[in-house]
C-alpha cells in the first residue's frame, strides 16, 4: 500500500489512514523536512495561573507603607533575623528589596547573578478578571480579544533556523495553552513516563511501516526522524530519570513530583536527549489566595518553596546547558497592596517576573518601583506598573534567541531598545 506526499496532505494527512488518535505533531511532521541538529537556544515559559502575590514574592520592605497596608500578612524585614526570627525574615536582596524566606533555594542564583527580578511588571490591561488577563498575557495583546494565536506560537515561527523537529515546541500538560498555538507545529506531552503514539506499540509500528513502504523519499525521512525523536525518549526511559549534579526536583512524598518539579524535570530530560527543542511551557494553580493567604506559613509560602526548589534544581540539574537557557516566570496579574478581611489578597495589577539563565545579568532587581503610598496606587488599590512584560520578553528574544521580529511577535506594541532593562547580555 502506497501513499503520495500529495494525497496525504490533501485527505488530512494521517487522518485517512485511520490514525485519528495520533497527536497532532505528528500530522504536522507529514509536511516538515528533516531536523537539524546542533546548539540551540532555549527558552522556558512558566506560568504562575490564579495572579500571584509579587508584593509578598519580591518583599519591598524598604518602603514602609508596605507594612501599613498588610498588619497580619507582611513579611519581617530581613532585619528581623537579628531579633531571633531568622526563619522568617525576608531574605535581602539589595538593602530595598528581600524575597519571601520560602524562596531560599534560588537565593544562591541570584547572589551568584544567574537570576534576574523585574518587579512592578505585568500586562497594561486594568482587567480583574482571570480569564481574560490569561488570554491577553498568552496572546501578547493585552486589550484585544481577537487574537488567534500566542505570542510564544508567533515567536517561533519567525525564527526561520531550520529546525522541524517535532519536538521543536512542547507545552508540559493535558492541552496546548494559548501562548503556542499558531502557525508553529507544538506538541503537548502531559507527561514523558507515559508518551507515545496512540499509547500502543502496534500503533506505531503501523505507522512506521507506512512510512517506510511510501514512494517519497523526503516523507519517508521526515517520519523517520519524528519516531527517531520518540524513540530518543524511550530509550532514555523517564521512569528511570536521574538528574545530574545532585539535583533534587521536590516531590509531594509518593514519588509522583509537584506540578512545577515534575515539568522542570521532563523539560530538563528533553534538553539532555538532543530532540531539538526551542520552546517549552509549563504552568501550574493554585495563586488566587483570597483566603487566609499566609505570610510566612501557608499557601502562598507552599507554593514558592515548590517553584523555588523546581528551578533551583533545574539549574543545577542542567550544569553548563545552563549557558544555552533562559527561563522566564509570569502571572496574569498581581494581587492589591492592602489585605482583605479574610486575610488574603485580592485582584490587583503589576507583579514581579524571574528571569534565569546563563546569559541573564543577575543579581539585580530591575524596573522602576512606584511606591506604595495611597497617591502612587493604581486606582487606590494596585502596585502600578512600570514596566510592560511585553518589554521583558522582547529583550530576551531578540539578545537570547536572536529573534527581532517583535512586530510580528507583538503586534500594536513597540519594544523600543532604549526600553530594554539589559537584563540579558547582550
Amino acid at each position: 500500500m502506497n501513499f503520495s506526499r500529495r494525497a496525504l496532505l490533501k485527505n488530512g494527512g494521517l487522518a485517512l489512514m485511520g490514525f485519528s488518535a495520533l497527536p497532532a505533531f505528528l500530522t504536522r511532521a507529514v509536511a516538515a523536512s528533516p531536523s537539524t541538529s546542533g546548539k540551540r537556544k532555549i527558552l522556558v515559559v512558566l506560568f504562575q495561573r490564579g495572579a500571584a502575590d509579587g508584593l509578598n514574592i519580591v518583599v519591598p520592605y524598604g518602603d514602609a507603607n508596605y507594612y501599613s497596608l498588610r498588619p497580619s500578612l507582611a513579611i519581617p524585614a530581613p532585619s528581623a533575623a537579628g531579633l531571633g526570627d531568622a526563619a522568617n525574615a525576608a531574605l535581602d536582596l539589595d538593602g530595598f528589596f528581600g524575597l519571601h524566606p520560602a524562596m531560599e533555594s534560588v537565593l544562591p542564583l541570584f547572589q551568584q547573578k544567574q537570576m534576574a527580578i523585574v518587579h512592578a511588571a505585568g500586562s497594561p490591561d486594568t482587567t480583574r478578571s482571570h480569564f481574560d488577563a490569561q488570554d491577553y498575557m498568552e496572546s501578547g495583546t493585552p486589550g484585544v480579544k481577537s487574537t488567534r494565536d500566542g505570542w510564544l506560537n508567533r515567536a517561533l515561527f519567525q525564527l526561520h533556523d531550520g529546525n522541524e523537529s517535532a519536538f521543536r515546541a512542547v507545552a508540559l500538560g493535558q492541552s496546548l495553552p494559548r501562548t503556542l498555538q499558531g502557525k508553529a507545529p507544538a506538541v503537548a506531552v502531559p507527561d514523558l513516563r507515559s508518551f507515545n503514539v496512540q499509547g500502543a506499540p502496534s500503533a506505531a509500528g503501523g505507522f512506521e511501516a507506512i512510512y517506510a513502504q511510501t514512494v517519497d523519499k523526503q516523507l519517508g525521512e521526515s517520519g523517520r526522524e519524528t519516531f527517531d525523536a520518540i524513540g530518543l525518549l524511550k530509550q532514555a526511559d523517564p521512569t528511570k530519570y536521574q538528574p545530574e549534579n545532585g539535583a533534587e526536583y521536590p516531590n509531594q512524598g509518593n514519588g509522583q513530583g509537584t506540578r512545577f518539579g515534575r515539568a522542570l524535570q521532563q523539560i530538563a530530560q528533553l534538553i539532555k536527549a538532543d530532540v531539538g527543542l526551542e520552546v517549552a511551557f509549563a504552568d501550574a494553580g493554585g495563586w488566587d489566595t483570597h483566603v487566609n493567604q499566609g505570610n510566612t506559613q501557608g499557601q502562598l509560602a507552599n507554593l514558592l518553596r515548590e517553584m523555588a526548589q523546581s528551578l533551583a534544581a533545574f539549574q543545577k540539574d542542567m550544569g553548563d546547558r545552563m549557558e544555552d537557557i533562559v527561563v522566564v516566570t509570569m502571572s496574569e496579574f498581581g494581587r492589591t497592596a492592602r489585605e482583605n478581611g479574610n486575610r488574603g489578597t485580592d485582584h490587583g495589577h503589576a507583579n514581579c517576573m524571574f528571569v534565569m539563565g546563563g546569559g541573564v545579568q543577575g543579581g539585580k532587581v530591575y524596573g522602576r518601583w512606584p511606591g506604595l503610598a495611597p497617591e502612587q496606587l493604581n486606582e487606590g488599590r494596585d502596585l502600578a506598573l512600570t514596566t510592560d512584560f511585553r518589554t521583558v520578553l522582547s529583550e530576551v528574544l531578540v539578545k537570547h534567541q536572536k529573534n527581532d521580529a517583535l512586530v510580528q511577535i507583538f503586534p500594536g506594541f513597540t519594544a523600543e531598545p532604549k526600553k530594554y532593562l539589559n537584563l540579558i547580555k547582550a
